[in-house]
């Protein structure tokens, strides 16, 4: 079955082809089950193909022979490893759920058939890049993947904020894609091929050189460069900038970037290349060290925001950090597991999110919420549910996967590291319940008569929220010892263990769940039985600490000022060299030619002896200059 994988990511282009000829006056009914039935397809194509992987492991790539360059051979293909046969079903069920839930979010959008031109191509983009199986293949899906986030975070073009964000993304991510090209030309020079397997075959042998650079110091260079790739596309400090604003864009898209597709890449491409860095420890310090940091800084941003798609914007930076600090600690199992289990709450918590900002007429502030477990007892369950996954609260998803992170930061002796994870699943428990009573207790702050028609959404966006709802429950437990760590069987099936592998800490378990219910028990203080006045704190003594974090610690605001505003006076200053100088230079002449035309126009005046005086006058300028400059006419 694993032959056929190739179709996967084609059912998704057929369906963008098909309707790009449809057309934007497609009706909506056949434009969504074109989508969710290309989408299902490919889903159920993911679970044979999961099936195999499970009983016989990964096989061969299946490559074919692109083109030649010189002397140099260029191929295509694919393959499947039980890491990416795990990536191609979560990523084809999540995107059918957001394909669906788009039906009752998107319905009556003037560009309706376009939005799910975009969807499509963005799956076919995420699911190529999944199965590619050499670098270069994987940089042409990368771009895709990258072009198609521009196109729907500005969806909404109309909104000066939506194109705003939609550029703000396309221009930060390609900072980190400049730093993936340059490594995986590095790649190529030193080793002589873009395929996985030859790159680890030669890094593992030590087989690789450049003349000017030594083999240390170039693998180190080369992991460097290829992660500053994954920073820019997983939103890594500091390239995490364009996350949260990209909150602009329809809340599926956010679901489906934040779940599985874009921002799930960069940690993809860690883990699928992590022989490269493992060859280097001091790339995997610098790789701890800086998710470590983003787990941290996003949870504290996290914990003042008032959109509610920004918070959750901001838990998944947060989430993104832990993953990275794991793979830097080589808790590769770990960080893949909590890959898997965060797309399913994830995309949850932004459904859920949708569903309440559908209900409300796209009012995303908590401020203007409150009440709303009477109008939507299905959003608000299924809310609550992806909140106690994303807080680690045991028996849901996240208290398996992110308990596996913490273990291996402790235990592979990153203190430091192990206690900003710890920090962070506060902040995380608290910024999330924050969300949860300021949007669905008390009383609503709102327009009272936007509540008054407030109301569960359809089947189309039920169903989602629910079936999410399962698998943020039950996903979990494929790596519980109550099924012996199946996942972790099945991620190294007939193959050498990656990273570090070890066994449950039910007491560092214990320790994680007191401190997320302590973030849950000071959020229910603060917003539901306010015993504790947040204004109080806020124009208190933590004001200083409260602006910072109001203000995302200000590095926009630094950005503009170190990179934005320079930029900005380099292009004044180019503008009037190139308007005053250079222009000025070519006016110069073309004013001279067209004054020297026009003393020979009046020349031309039709009198014989006019021309003769001319002629004559001109014999003797050349004879004179002959004279002069020459020494004489022979």
């Amino acid at each position: 079955m694993v032959q056929n994988a190739w179709v996967i990511p084609l059912f998704p282009l057929v369906a963008y082809v098909l309707l790009f000829v449809l057309g934007r006056r497609a009706q909506e009914g056949i434009v969504t089950a074109i989508s969710v039935l290309a989408a299902l397809a490919g889903f159920l194509v993911s679970l044979l193909i999961l099936s195999d992987v499970s009983a016989n492991g990964a096989q061969a790539p299946y490559v074919f022979h692109w083109l030649t360059v010189g002397q140099h051979s260029l191929s295509m293909g694919f393959e499947v490893t039980p890491l990416n046969a795990m990536m191609l079903t979560v990523v084809t069920f999540i995107s059918t759920l957001v394909l669906l839930f788009s039906k009752g979010y998107l319905h009556g959008d003037a560009r309706y058939s376009v939005f799910y031109q975009y969807l499509n191509l963005f799956i076919f983009s995420m699911l190529g890049l999944v199965i590619s199986p050499n670098l270069l293949q994987v940089y042409i899906f990368w771009e895709l993947v990258g072009l198609c986030s521009f196109l729907l975070v500005g969806f909404w073009y109309f909104k000066p904020e939506a194109a705003a964000a939609a550029k703000k993304a396309f221009i930060v991510t390609r900072i980190g894609d400049v730093g993936l090209f340059i490594g995986i030309v590095l790649i190529y020079v030193a080793t002589g091929t873009f395929e996985y397997s030859g790159v680890f075959e030669a890094f593992q042998a030590k087989k690789f050189a450049i003349d000017w650079i030594s083999p240390e110091h170039l693998i180190t260079l080369v992991g460097i460069l290829v992660f500053i790739g994954a920073m820019g596309k997983s939103a890594q400090f500091p390239l995490h900038t364009w996350l949260p604003d990209a909150m602009e864009g329809p809340t599926p898209v956010s679901a489906l970037i934040h779940a599985a597709t874009m921002v799930a890449a960069g940690v993809y491409l860690v883990a699928r290349a992590f022989p490269i860095f493992e060859a280097s420890p001091d790339t995997l310090t610098v790789i701890g060290i800086i998710g470590g940091i983003t787990a941290i800084f996003a949870a504290l941003i996290g914990l003042t925001q008032n959109d509610i798609k920004r918070v959750v914007a901001y838990s998944t930076v947060s989430q993104l950090g832990y993953m990275v600090m794991a793979l830097g600690v080589s808790a590769y199992t770990a960080s893949t597991f909590h890959l898997m289990t965060h797309a399913f709450f994830k995309a949850l918590l932004f459904l859920a999110s949708g569903s309440v900002i559908h209900a409300i007429h796209h009012n995303q502030d908590i401020r203007k919420m409150g009440g709303l477990w009477k109008k939507l007892p299905l959003t608000g369950w299924t809310f609550l549910i992806g909140a106690l996954a994303l807080s680690g609260i045991p028996p849901f998803a996240g208290f398996w996967s992110k308990d596996e992170i913490l273990l291996g930061a402790l235990n592979s002796g990153h203190y430091v590291l192990f206690t900003l994870a710890l920090i962070a699943a506060f902040c995380t428990a608290f910024y999330i319940f924050r969300v949860f009573f300021m949007t669905f207790t008390g009383e609503f702050r709102g327009d009272k008569e936007v509540y008054d028609h407030a109301h569960e959404s359809g089947p189309v966006m039920s169903i989602p929220l629910v079936l999410l709802s399962i698998m943020a429950v039950v996903v979990g437990f494929l790596n519980s010892p109550l099924m012996d760590h199946a996942f972790e069987h099945f991620l190294f099936k007939g193959g050498e263990e990656i990273g570090n592998v070890y066994e449950a800490n039910w007491g560092l378990a214990g320790l994680a769940t007191l401190v997320a219910l302590a973030g849950i028990g000071l959020a229910y203080l603060m917003y539901k039985k306010q015993s504790i006045k947040p204004e109080s704190l806020a124009n208190g003594p933590l004001r200083p600490f409260y602006q910072l974090s109001l203000n995302k610690f200000y590095v926009d605001e630094l950005y503009h000022v170190a990179i934005v505003k320079p930029v900005v006076w380099i292009g004044h200053i180019l503008n009037f060299i190139d308007k005053w100088i250079v222009d000025g230079i070519v006016h110069l002449f073309g004013e001279g030619t067209f004054i020297g035309s026009l003393g020979l126009k009046y020349s031309q005046n039709g009198q014989v002896q006019t021309y003769g005086l001319v002629t004559l006058v001109g014999a003797v300028l050349l004879i004179g200059f002959a004279m002069y400059a020459v020494g004489g006419v022979k």
